[in-house]
């Protein structure tokens, strides 16, 4: 194997942890010397269900604990560029932590930040999905609310046209088109179906509950959930994506500062006497020329349809929910009890008001708004649950009920049903700026 194919030093250590964490941890602390010259002590790896392509843990030297996260995406040991640029995002006055370390060597991007004592938010919103606590999730809300504020500020005031090649220059694209291609050595054009796409589920077999199919059967398929049909099946969906969401093709909807991947596991919430407070980290992704749709795609998903446990928790979400599936004609019919929780409906609410309404309102006023701007973003959500991780059960932690329900919520989020609205449909049209105030301004209530 050449040097050029040769797993990474973090791609050995996360692929080494996966199985035994405590062997891992000494090829972790030569990793941390010879990069930053540390010897770490009690140095532990956390057992994290949001660390879907990354590892953090903490450890100790004579000047203090300290909190650690790398990433390593799989097939992605050459990658290059400026990652991890948190001084981008407080020049324009996001709140985000910045780490002590930084590494950006291709394929070992790794951060070390002081140990903070304050939960993440996600850890908090969870426990909200478990057990719906009234006067938490009102306080959760609101600091959600108040970075919102905070975001859309930042986001309004440096929105500007982008080149092509700006926007293609844009580290967040790892996270959607590059996971769907093939990059050849010999820098020729990409190659599709690639990627993630192509390793996941091509030529693969899905069980579900009560039948097994193959990807041929499956992606061909339209999907009926809870009685409504749905326009578009996988394979359509990804054939969209990788021709819409190409990064060139982006920078019709103009470029800002973004955090790129704000999912809450990169989120600490820290309490204050004015109520609680959201700091960024681990700005793996960020940019100054970020696609404007792109923007809060991730954060979106993540945040809310990817809740509860599902995509995180799948022998969790099995144990709560329920999902079957039957066969009829160029149709898998699905039937689930899987719904929104409280905190998350309250969330998505807020990213509508006062995120993606004033973003996309500006967008139209400064004529950056493309008429397809709904295909963007349905087609953005798609790909954050079905190239996160494997979604096939077995293949990681799903299993066949988590898996069809991850599959169902995929689909619903990338194509429109061909009749009646669902939650993302509802969701979209709160923040359409071509519909009137009152309409656009109604509540997007739970629902399939």
């Amino acid at each position: 194997m050449s040097a050029l194919s040769a797993p990474s030093r973090t791609a050995q250590i996360r692929a080494l942890a996966l199985l035994d964490p405590l062997a891992a941890c000494a090829p972790l602390a030569a990793l941390l010397r010879d990069l930053f010259g540390l010897v770490p002590e009690n140095l532990r790896i956390n057992l994290d269900q949001y660390s879907l392509n990354s590892l953090n843990g903490f450890f100790e030297t004579p000047e203090g604990a300290f909190f650690f996260k790398f990433h390593q995406e799989e097939g992605e040991e050459g990658m290059t560029g400026e990652y991890y640029r948190a001084d981008i995002l407080s020049r324009a006055g996001l709140p985000v932590d910045q780490p002590v370390h930084v590494s950006t060597l291709p394929g070992e991007q790794i951060l070390v930040y002081r140990k903070r004592e304050e939960p993440r938010f996600s850890d908090v919103l969870r426990a909200l999905d478990i057990a719906d606590d009234a006067a938490v999730r009102v306080s959760a809300v609101a600091a959600e609310s108040a970075l919102s504020r905070r975001l859309t500020a930042t986001y309004l005031a440096t929105l500007h046209p982008i080149t092509q090649q700006e926007a293609n220059a844009e580290p967040i694209h790892r996270l959607f088109h590059e996971r769907l291609v093939d990059r050849p050595g010999d820098g020729g054009p990409p190659r599709y179906p690639g990627g993630r796409l192509k390793d996941f589920y091509l030529g693969q077999s899905f069980a579900l509950p009560g039948m097994e199919l193959s990807w041929e059967d499956l992606s061909a398929r339209r999907f009926r959930v809870n009685g409504r049909t749905y326009a578009r099946p996988l394979a359509e969906l990804f054939d969209a994506a990788e021709a819409r969401l190409r990064p060139e093709r982006l920078a019709d909807a103009g470029g800002v500062v973004a955090h790129g991947d704000a999912h809450n596991a990169n989120v600490w919430l820290t309490p204050t006497r004015k109520g609680p407070r959201l700091t960024f980290f681990d700005p793996a992704f960020a940019g100054a020329n970020v696609p404007s749709l792109l923007a809060e795609v991730k954060a979106t998903f993540h945040n809310v349809f990817a809740h509860p446990f599902w995509l995180y928790d799948p022998a969790l979400a099995t144990g709560w929910f329920n999902a079957v599936a039957r066969l009829e004609p160029g149709l898998l019919v699905v039937d689930t009890d899987w719904a929104l929780s409280p905190v998350r409906t309250a969330l998505l609410d807020v990213k509508a008001r006062e995120v993606w309404r004033p973003l996309l309102a500006a967008l139209s006023a400064r004529e950056l708004l493309p008429a397809d701007w709904r295909e963007v973003v349905r087609l953005g959500l798609f790909l954050c649950p079905t190239l996160v991780m494997n979604l096939r059960a077995g293949a990681r932690s799903h299993t066949p009920v988590s898996s069809l329900i991850g599959l169902s919520v995929a689909v619903m989020a990338g194509s429109a049903p061909l009749d009646g609205a669902d939650m993302v449909t509802r969701f979209l049209d709160s923040i359409d700026p071509g519909r009137g105030q009152a309409e656009a301004g109604r509540p997007i209530e739970e629902g399939h």
